[in-house]
């Protein structure tokens, strides 16, 4: 993880730790000795895609910088119930306290570092890659687009600020098509940025306009029906790269990629997600 992304990591640990905790664990204060060392294991409950083990060391280094943590999974891997993806030994009331924190997070990130694996299997072969989107769980993006890379799909923008995409509401908000590339391409040149540009198309007749305007980097097809999303990937010709979004599921992705098109954009990869069932259990 880059530096930027170790720095969202700690605060998203203080503020996760801090939510669950508050001013004590009183359960484990009162049951439990301060001194008492324990090992547990993070037992897999489930089948998919392992992600979150770089979170989970972090955070259990967090609550005791002297844990040891012993990885026998990596990230990507295959799992399947009955495996044991890591064993950490610390005091047991540190166990404790990490432990919500690190299963929430792991088995959210693993949910969809295999839902991202179905997908990413489906295109195998065609050259068509799979985006995610912006379609995340508010301050976590980080670590879901992370557990998308974990599963073998591509992270698209990171946010509003790192690369243009015009969409319905700008064109009609802008008075047309014509209107919103030409403005964005002032607004760009003003501000001294150096953004790619995607514009998003909901029919041929918008297509045949940004053919004709130009200067965009991605033409999204925007719900085409597979024919007609074909039909456009043709039209285009390779001036422009392409780009299929809305509603394609792992029903109908490979249909799509066989199209042609560049890319396909998948908010389900992250906004429809089922969480891996795993497990924290000190050895007896």
């Amino acid at each position: 993880m880059s530096g930027t992304i170790n720095s969202q990591l700690q605060d998203f640990i203080i503020r996760g730790l801090d939510e669950d905790i508050k001013d004590g664990d009183h359960t484990s204060l009162a049951c439990i000795s301060p001194d008492k060392m324990d090992t547990a294991k993070l037992l897999v409950k489930d089948v998919g895609v392992l992600a979150g083990m770089k979170v989970a060391e972090a955070i259990f280094k967090h609550v005791d910088p002297d844990v040891e943590f012993k990885p026998f999974k990596n990230d990507g891997d295959h799992i399947e119930e009955g495996e044991v993806a890591f064993e950490v030994t610390s005091k047991a009331q540190c166990l404790l306290k990490a432990e919500r924190l690190v299963l929430n997070t792991m088995q959210r990130m693993s949910g969809i570092a295999t839902h991202a694996r179905r997908f990413a299997d489906e295109v195998e072969g065609l050259g068509t890659q799979v985006l995610d989107t912006r379609k995340t769980t508010p301050l976590i993006r980080f670590l879901e687009k992370e557990a998308v890379r974990i599963g073998g799909c591509t992270n698209y923008r990171d946010g509003l600020y790192d690369r243009i995409m015009i969409k319905d509401n700008h064109v009609d908000a802008a008075g047309g098509m014509k209107q919103a590339v030409e403005r964005t391409h002032q607004y760009l040149k003003e501000k001294n940025l150096d953004l790619a540009i995607t514009v998003e198309v909901r029919n041929l007749v918008e297509l045949y306009q940004v053919l004709e305007i130009g200067g965009v980097d991605r033409i999204m097809l925007d719900n085409f029906e597979i024919p007609l999303a074909k039909e456009a990937v043709n039209i285009i010709g390779g001036r422009f790269e392409t780009e299929c979004s809305g509603g394609i599921n792992l029903h109908t992705i490979r249909k799509y990629a066989m199209t042609g098109v560049d890319f396909v954009s998948v908010g389900e990869l992250t906004h429809s997600i089922r969480s891996l069932d795993l497990s924290l259990k000190i050895k007896r």
